[in-house]
């Protein structure tokens, strides 16, 4: 560099040879550099004596290189690209230099428990910020790219590191007004007078356990509507338009502030555990435990505020 520094007294000049080059015209070059068009031409000509080499032909129809300029041209041009894009990629590590983590959810969880608490984690983890890789159905696997995800998976699986984050309780849930409206489910019943919300992922066959006989296709007396998104299935219950299953890791916000009641007696607890897990494919960056760790404790708040209304007691 000092060698250069002797060669070319000025990075100025190269800056404004390159333009020039470029341009292929003193007053464009002016025009870009914000000078006058006799000032483009000093400095030009004071490179020229600098390197004792002569750059430009001048010529009626504007300038043009010489090979001594254009072996110099292509020199600079890509030096000083791959100067910008350097420049470039510092300044956009700049912009992004909050860490941005990505997590992979059901669109429920997402919506019902999550969203109410991200002033909370904002306020916890004020440099995070979160990008949602969101699912409708049923959770399946996990992308590589994720940093973070709620899955039930079993104690030895050697793919993820895992947190507990809930055990997977299931409650049939309604809003309030609905329960005024049409009272409590009766499961052995033939479900008359009832609207069920349901799950198209969710094979009746085998969920049929924790609807009851309401759930049988050929006595029963009830409405069914399917939906694709879980999300959507909560919402309408919300809005008192029936009764839903409701996943406690999900709904315990909406039972806890009002918005979901209890549909019957009715709990279901399968003895699987809903698990925070973060891909062993890529590095474990530290600042996933600690998310994982501050969303455990918020649960676990919750799951001791639902005790009673739950009597979420241990088997």
């Amino acid at each position: 560099m000092s060698t250069l520094s002797r060669l070319v007294p000025s990075a100025r000049g190269l800056f404004i040879f390159e333009a020039a080059a470029r341009n292929r015209s003193l007053t464009a070059t002016a025009g870009e550099f914000n000078v006058t068009q006799p000032s483009i031409s000093r400095s030009i000509a004071q490179l020229e004596r600098e390197l004792g080499i002569r750059l430009f032909d001048r010529s009626p129809k504007g300038l043009e290189l010489t090979d001594q300029g254009r072996s110099l041209y292509a020199a600079v041009r890509e030096g000083l690209g791959t100067i910008g894009a350097a420049i470039t990629a510092i300044q956009e590590q700049e912009k992004v230099s909050k860490t941005v983590v990505t997590l992979s959810l059901s669109s429920s969880f997402a919506a019902h428990w999550l969203v109410p608490r991200l002033g909370a984690f904002k306020a916890r983890f004020p440099d995070v910020d979160l990008r949602f890789d969101l699912i409708s159905g049923i959770m399946r696997g996990v992308p590589d790219n994720i940093d973070l995800a709620t899955r039930i998976i079993s104690d030895d699986d050697p793919h993820y590191y895992w947190w507990d984050f809930a055990p997977e309780v299931i409650v049939p849930v309604c809003s309030p007004a609905y329960l005024e409206a049409h009272g409590k489910l009766n499961h052995e019943g033939n479900g008359h007078g009832h609207v069920f919300l349901h799950l198209t992922d969710h094979d009746l066959r085998e969920w049929g356990r924790i609807w009851g006989s309401v759930a049988n296709r050929t006595t029963m007396k009830g409405s069914w509507h399917e939906f694709s998104d879980y999300a959507v299935i909560l919402e309408a219950a919300i809005r008192g338009e029936g009764i839903a299953l409701g996943w406690v890791s999900v709904i315990s916000t909406a039972l806890l502030n009002g918005t979901l009641s209890p549909a019957s007696d009715r709990l279901f607890k399968t003895g699987r555990h809903h698990r925070l897990i973060a891909p062993r494919s890529r590095s474990l960056r530290p600042i996933v435990p600690e998310i994982s760790e501050w969303l455990a404790l918020q649960m676990v708040k919750e799951l001791e505020q639902l005790a009673d209304l739950l009597k979420f007691e241990d088997e």
